[in-house]
């Protein structure tokens, strides 16, 4: 008898035991359920409850949320974030696209098209001809007089060979090639046949020498005052024909990296809003401008009619026809000084960041250079809602820690 009560007590026991461990494993999946939701408000996400109620901004019901175990780069999102994120997505592939860019620059002198005026011996300047940058130089016109000791004994030899050739004998041969000599070194002075041949006639030998300009064109500097030593070689003043002119402009790095020399452009003028030239690219710097990350290149401008003058802003339209590549908006785009990075859709409401390299970037889009999982949608508008709702989930830059 004492048996039986003592196995019915056991039996009481292990039932009530059974049925408290049921109810433990129904709490905790309760509570579990419990802790795996949130309460927000649509309209201000920043919102959120670990019971249902009323935003206390807006007095709008909370909605319940599941909380985001995705993995560390992705997020899940419902369909009424998607909604209110203005969250759109498109196929990832590949298309032709032609790129236009315009950039700015100012019309300067051709360096090419230069001409130096120098001092052939050394003297003292005694006149400046021009003294105004700007002014209009024709060929043959003077430009300086110069007073010079070598050039005044140069002429000196030339007078008396001159007058040694009708001499008798061995002083008529031996002036003739004295004579050559010193026009030689007259010409080499920078002296004109016409100026040599008038020395002959002239007894009283001048020290003082006018030179003429051997080239057309605008001055673009005086280098040289009067009443100053100059030495051989010196520069007098520069002239510049205006007849080509140089458009240089910055461009961007990424969009420089497809561009030539030849390739052409078509300029227009701020100054002549209806007038369009066409032009082609001269030069491409090969250094990279450290601050700005912009590259400098050059078009020669055609300006035969002298219109278009040095200081002029001009707008140069470079083209790209049926550049092939996967073309985003910019937006899109996610940079930060760790990485630069899109979103894609993996399935419905599943985002998650992939790290990627941009080409181009013109007219509102950029070029995505990487490879990316064409069974996946890149995210095209609503980028950055994503990123600061992770920001906000997750209490980090997706890309923290990463490096290009």
């Amino acid at each position: 008898m004492q048996k039986i009560k003592k196995f019915s007590l056991l039996l009481v026991a292990f039932v009530v035991l059974m049925g408290c461990n049921d109810k433990n494993k129904e709490d905790h999946s309760a509570h579990q359920d419990v802790e795996s939701t949130y309460y927000t408000c649509s309209m201000d996400p920043q919102i959120k409850e670990d019971k249902p109620g009323k935003c206390p901004i807006c007095h709008m019901e909370l909605t319940p949320m599941k909380k985001d175990n995705s993995a560390s780069n992705e997020i899940a999102l419902s369909d009424q974030q998607i909604k209110l994120g203005n969250i759109t997505t498109q196929n990832i592939e590949e298309s032709n696209s032609s790129l236009e860019e315009n950039y700015t620059g100012v019309l300067t002198i051709n360096q090419e098209q230069i001409k130096t005026i120098s001092a052939r011996a050394m003297g003292r300047i005694e006149k400046l001809y021009f003294k105004t940058e700007g002014d209009y130089v024709k060929k043959n016109q003077a430009i300086y007089q110069l007073y010079s000791e070598d050039i005044a004994i140069a002429k000196q030899d030339y007078f008396a060979a001159s007058k040694q050739l009708t001499m008798p004998g061995d002083f008529g041969k031996n002036a003739k090639n004295m004579l050559q000599a010193a026009k030689q070194k007259l010409l080499f002075y920078g002296l004109s046949n016409a100026q040599i041949e008038s020395i002959k006639g002239n007894s009283q030998i001048s020290p003082y020498t006018t030179f003429y300009s051997t080239y057309s064109g605008y001055i673009s500097e005086i280098a040289a005052t009067e009443g100053s030593y100059i030495m051989e070689g010196g520069a007098i003043i520069k002239l510049a024909a205006l007849s080509t002119l140089w458009l240089e402009t910055q461009v961007n790095v990424n969009y420089a990296k497809s561009l030539k020399i030849g390739q052409s452009a078509t300029v227009s003028f701020t100054d002549y809003p209806a007038k369009e030239i066409k032009a082609k690219i001269s030069f491409i710097n090969p250094e990279i401008n450290p601050d700005s990350r912009l590259l400098l290149i050059r078009m020669e401008i055609a300006n035969a009619n002298l219109f278009l003058k040095p200081g002029m802003q001009a707008v140069a339209k470079l083209a790209q026809s049926n550049k092939k590549g996967l073309f985003i908006p910019t937006d899109a785009v996610i940079r930060d000084e760790n990485a630069t990075y899109i979103w894609v859709e993996k399935s419905h409401g599943i985002f998650e960041n992939v790290m990627v390299e941009t080409g181009v970037e013109v007219n509102g889009m950029i070029e995505i250079k990487s490879d990316l999982d064409s069974t996946k949608k890149v995210v095209v508008s609503g980028a950055y809602a994503i990123n600061s709702e992770y920001i906000f989930r997750k209490g980090s830059d997706p890309m923290a820690g990463m490096k290009m």
